[in-house]
């Protein structure tokens, strides 16, 4: 986090950046400018459709429908599952978690492991829990910079060790873990696993391979996935470049995963820098990309449909 993203961290080891999120107890606030300290909640109370789509603000009323994150994994992370909108609702009163991650950093020989390896029954998969080996029945992926993935609500999954990436999902904070490698804390204890929450939630389908294959143009933009929940596309510029949002009603988000840019909104510039997250309101227009020299700018580009 410190020394690809420059966050300010100080001594601690910091596994993970929430950039952008209404999930309660964890709203983000503006930056800068008049609004300045204000949460994302205030504002859609404020300036609802103008701030996030009309069709968006009717959808989700106060609650912002997206969380974005830098993840940075120096170990095998837990592996897990996430609910679809239905049981995560009748559950928790929560949306599920589909999501979609874009790898900006990776260790030669890093991994991401998602869904199953075969077709696997709830029989295999409890035995195989009972017996410590649920890592044996899943697919790993093999991964580098650059790579995307989908993964929707029910599909097993977790990040290796050496992975760096950006991660665009559904505003929920709900997982169910089912394997951790029987790692312990300082007192001996395993942490809890939710294997029988998960037990109707995973898809135990073999996974076809969840990467997205694109074609990155310079000065072009290129869609790397789009789904119910969000549309993420990749821009990568060394030129200046224009978006019309004027037919889209919906909030746009930068991340910038690479490089630095101004965004120029009616001649009003804000400068933006490597793992760096930005809101534009929906009632804006245009807006200018304008890169700060030569070198390549890259960001995603997220909105919802």
């Amino acid at each position: 986090m410190q020394t690809l993203f420059g966050k300010p961290t100080g001594s601690k080891s910091l596994g993970e950046s929430w950039e952008l999120s209404g999930v309660d107890g964890e709203k983000s606030v503006v930056s800068n400018g008049f609004l300045a300290g204000n949460s994302i909640a205030e504002l859609i109370e404020i300036y609802m459709g103008d701030l996030v789509g009309d069709k968006v603000f009717e959808n989700f009323g106060l609650t912002f429908p997206l969380l974005f994150k830098l993840i940075d994994a120096n170990d095998d992370l837990s592996i897990q599952v996430h609910p679809n909108n239905k049981i995560a609702l009748e559950r928790h009163n929560s949306f599920g978690k589909t999501e979609m991650s874009y790898v900006i950093d990776a260790d030669e020989n890093a991994e991401l492991i998602i869904g199953f390896a075969k077709k696997t029954s709830k029989e295999e998969y409890a035995e195989a829990v009972k017996n410590g080996q649920t890592e044996k029945l899943l697919q790993k992926i093999p991964v580098k910079q650059g790579d995307v993935f989908f993964i929707p609500a029910g599909i097993v999954h977790t990040i290796g060790k050496g992975v760096v990436l950006a991660e665009i999902q559904q505003a929920s904070d709900i997982t169910y873990r089912i394997y951790d490698y029987k790692r312990t804390d300082e007192n001996g204890k395993e942490r809890d696993l939710h294997i029988g929450q998960a037990l109707d939630v995973i898809n135990f389908e073999v996974s076809e391979n969840p990467k997205i294959s694109y074609n990155p143009q310079l000065n072009e933009v290129v869609n790397l996935t789009k789904c119910d929940y969000f549309t993420t596309n990749i821009i990568r510029f060394n030129q200046k470049i224009t978006r019309s949002y004027v037919s889209l009603d919906s909030f746009v988000v930068y991340m910038c995963i690479d490089g630095e840019f101004e965004i120029d909104i009616q001649g009003e510039k804000t400068a933006v820098e490597k793992g760096e997250t930005v809101l534009i309101p929906a009632i804006i227009d245009d807006v200018k990309l304008i890169p700060v020299s030569t070198e390549k700018s890259e960001i995603l580009e997220v909105y919802v449909l």
